[in-house]
């Protein structure tokens, strides 16, 4: 049997992407990665935050076509469920829906904002007052998970849907040297050192394209 397909963009700028791939990971689906070129106006338009329509990451699974993040999601948790994408426990489960569809269709500030530029690392940068708001959101998100769960990661020792949908985050959080409490900053920390995170990451410092609009300082 054929390899799964996943179509992604840019691996230092698609945050949607990145959440896609690594739900993959967590599901143990073998992949073919087919990379949309950053020369196409579609994809530069949706990285550019110009195009409210991401048509990447997409999922070609047997006959199976799902070209939206939280779709592939919960399609990988109906096929593997054993490999324990959500928490076990259902009011758990209900949380991380509920956090993970926050994710997927909120946050707007944040992410016009502090767009993703893992290659990137602005010291000490001015943060949109516009911005604020989403980030103690998460903030405050990641406190409950972590309190009540124990962490390293939201809903306790393994990574879950959630922890693929905020890993962005963290790297936004990083890129733009946003202060944040200690909790947040462990958190942080245990994303960076998640085995598909450092794979990704040292994928997307080697891409040789870039997007000159997103490599200003703004």
């Amino acid at each position: 049997m054929p390899k799964a397909q996943l179509t992604i963009s840019s691996k230092n700028y698609s945050s949607w992407s990145l959440r896609g791939w690594l739900i993959c990971k967590l599901a143990g689906l073998a992949i073919d990665e087919v990379h949309v070129s950053l020369d196409d106006p579609g994809q530069r338009a949706e990285l550019l935050l110009l195009s409210p329509s991401f048509l990447v990451p997409a999922l070609i699974d047997e006959d199976a076509k799902i070209w939206d993040t939280w779709a592939i999601a919960e399609y990988l948790n109906e096929k593997y469920p054993q490999a324990g994408l959500f928490p076990v426990d259902r009011i758990a489960r209900a949380h991380c829906r509920s956090i993970c569809g926050e994710m997927h269709s909120g946050f707007h500030n944040l992410r016009s904002a502090l767009p993703m530029n893992l290659k990137a690392r602005y010291s000490g940068f001015k943060i949109w007052a516009g911005a604020q708001p989403d980030i103690e959101r998460i903030l405050a998100i990641w406190g409950e998970c972590l309190s009540t769960h124990g962490g390293p990661f939201l809903f306790g020792a393994k990574p879950t849907v959630a922890d693929a949908m905020y890993a962005p985050v963290c790297m936004r959080f990083y890129t733009y040297d946003v202060p944040i409490d200690a909790a947040a900053a462990a958190y942080c920390r245990a994303i960076m050192d998640w085995a598909p995170m450092k794979e990704w990451i040292a994928a997307a410092k080697a891409e040789p394209e870039e997007i000159e609009e997103l490599d200003v300082e703004f």
